[in-house]
């Protein structure tokens, strides 16, 4: 689908939302920066503006829909991008009180439209999920769980996504990169406040899969500026990108309870806990315990212990404990999706395990495609090019590309990270969210996470944010939230409902000094 993290976590890349094998949602223009499409992006700025309503919770709430491009500059002043967003903001709002939201996916190499589309809109997508939709016509129906009522938002495209493109000399390598793209965000938002009068509106920002790689350097980068946040909301994170490196152990570990999480929704466990949540701190303290212990003592580890792992690991995870013992008690997440259902001829989603997929045949190591992404990807495309032409009144000659793969192919993963004098050599922000913290005490980070996630497992975002170093009167400013369901977690439309109320509630705490 769209994340360019797919290759990079799935394993089938040595690099590697978050995509991919995802060859077939790419342009089929290759060029990262074709000259007739630099000719057609808007080289000044635009907006179509369009009067709509809503009801959120039984009340109608009145709004302005904004499609446009922001021009960002290089230090000379001279046009770099142009950065196409869609805003929607209440009307008679007051923007000293009103909270203003920016929100991204990830990739490297998507565009906003999965969260625009799915998520916290006014409107958003109908789908069958955990099964696949069905082909056109779609359902677009009018959001109750829009968060419009406690926050205006801004949908962003990174530039080579969606319709943001790079324009005068500037090329995508000025972009595609972990601090060029910080850079790029860093502008457009800036620019954005500026020119609506927004520098007094409390802000946050809202990423997803990749786009918490973003915002834990984005919102260190833009306080740097002098424009303080109250929250960060990190929906599906990944913050450390060295997670996979060879030799190390802290992927299989953090799998574990995702592993479980599956076989629990897929029944395959011999003694069903009737409580999830509960069953789920079991896992955490075997895999944090006996699973760790034995995996850090390498090929030397005891055959009992071995035997014992295996056997434990085998009743948590659904899967036969000779399986276990012949991947030396370290099962890669591809194969689990592969291995859970095989005798089913079937097998489960990456970015959502609750999705089952149909393989060719049922002997192969991995699954064939994600039938999570699959599933869905149909309807989310069609239904943004109907809704922003139809309804928003949005045309460009510009081909709108939910993820562009070059972007991911050609990314820089260095990164300059707070307080480390040498760039990292891949990124890590779990540090540039700590330093946020630390420098603006009030910033409240709230990390919301999909059981059934295998591309950003929750339990890995628990071990890095845990690790931050924060004081104790600190820790508090980062809460994480749990929900039924996968990488997307509004594609579970009563997880959706009750991530509405969460951050109802955390937006009344946090908006306010």
């Amino acid at each position: 689908m769209r994340r360019l993290l797919y290759l990079l976590l799935a394993g089938s890349l040595v690099l590697s939302p978050c995509s991919i094998t995802l060859a077939k949602d790419a342009p089929t223009d290759k060029k990262a920066t074709s000259k007739e499409e630099d000719a057609q992006a808007p080289t000044s700025e635009t907006a179509v503006r369009s009067k709509h309503s809503v009801s959120i919770g039984g009340h109608s709430v009145a709004y302005t829909a904004t499609a446009g491009t922001l021009i960002i500059r290089d230090d000379k002043g001279q046009p770099q991008a142009s950065v196409f967003y869609v805003a929607y903001t209440v009307d008679n709002g007051k923007p000293e009180k009103r909270p203003v939201t920016f929100l991204y996916n990830g990739g490297p190499g998507s565009s906003s439209m999965w969260l625009h589309m799915g998520s916290f809109g006014p409107v958003r997508i109908q789908t069958d999920s955990p099964t696949a939709t069905a082909p056109a016509p779609y359902k677009l129906v009018a959001n109750n769980d829009s968060l419009l009522d406690k926050t205006d938002l801004v949908f962003i495209d990174a530039v080579g996504a969606g319709y943001s493109r790079p324009v005068g000399k500037a090329e995508g390598k000025d972009f595609w990169g972990v601090d060029q793209d910080v850079s790029a965000f860093s502008r457009a938002i800036q620019r954005y406040v500026t020119i609506n009068n927004r520098w007094n509106s409390p802000k946050f920002l809202f990423g997803e899969s990749y786009g918490t790689t973003r915002s834990g350097a984005l919102v260190d980068a833009l306080q740097d500026k002098g424009m303080a946040f109250n929250g960060v909301i990190l929906m599906s994170s990944i913050l450390n990108y060295g997670v996979r490196t060879p030799g190390y152990d802290e992927m299989y570990i953090g799998y574990v309870p995702s592993y479980a999480a599956a076989a629990w929704y897929h029944n395959k466990l011999a003694n069903k806990s009737a409580d999830l949540t509960a069953y789920l701190q079991q896992v955490r303290a075997f895999a944090r315990g006996p699973y760790a212990a034995a995996l850090a003592k390498g090929q030397n580890v005891p055959p009992a212990e071995a035997d014992e792992v295996a056997r434990q690991l085998a009743s948590y995870t659904g899967l036969s404990a000779d399986y276990i013992k012949q991947a030396n008690l370290r099962v890669d997440p591809a194969r689990f999706r592969k291995e859970l259902l095989r005798s089913e001829r079937r097998t489960i989603g990456r970015f959502d395990a609750r999705f089952e997929g149909m393989d060719e045949d049922s002997a192969g190591e991995v699954p064939d495609y994600d039938a999570s992404d699959a599933g869905i990807s149909g309807a989310f495309i069609t239904a943004f090019h109907d809704y922003i032409s139809g309804q928003l009144n949005y045309h460009s000659d510009l081909e709108y590309r939910p993820t562009f793969a070059d972007i991911g192919k050609d990314w820089d993963w260095k990164h300059q990270a707070a307080g480390i004098k040498r760039p990292l050599q891949t990124a890590y922000v779990a540090g540039d969210l700590a330093h946020a913290i630390r420098t603006n005490p009030h910033l409240q980070v709230l990390s919301v996470n999909g059981y059934y996630d295998f591309a950003t497992p929750f339990f890995i975002t628990e071990y890095d944010l845990s690790h931050m170093n924060l004081e104790p009167s600190l820790r508090g400013n980062v809460q994480f939230l749990y929900y039924p369901s996968g990488h997307m977690i509004y594609l579970n439309t009563e997880a959706l409902q009750k991530l509405k109320g969460d951050l109802a509630r955390y937006y009344d705490t946090t908006s306010h000094s």
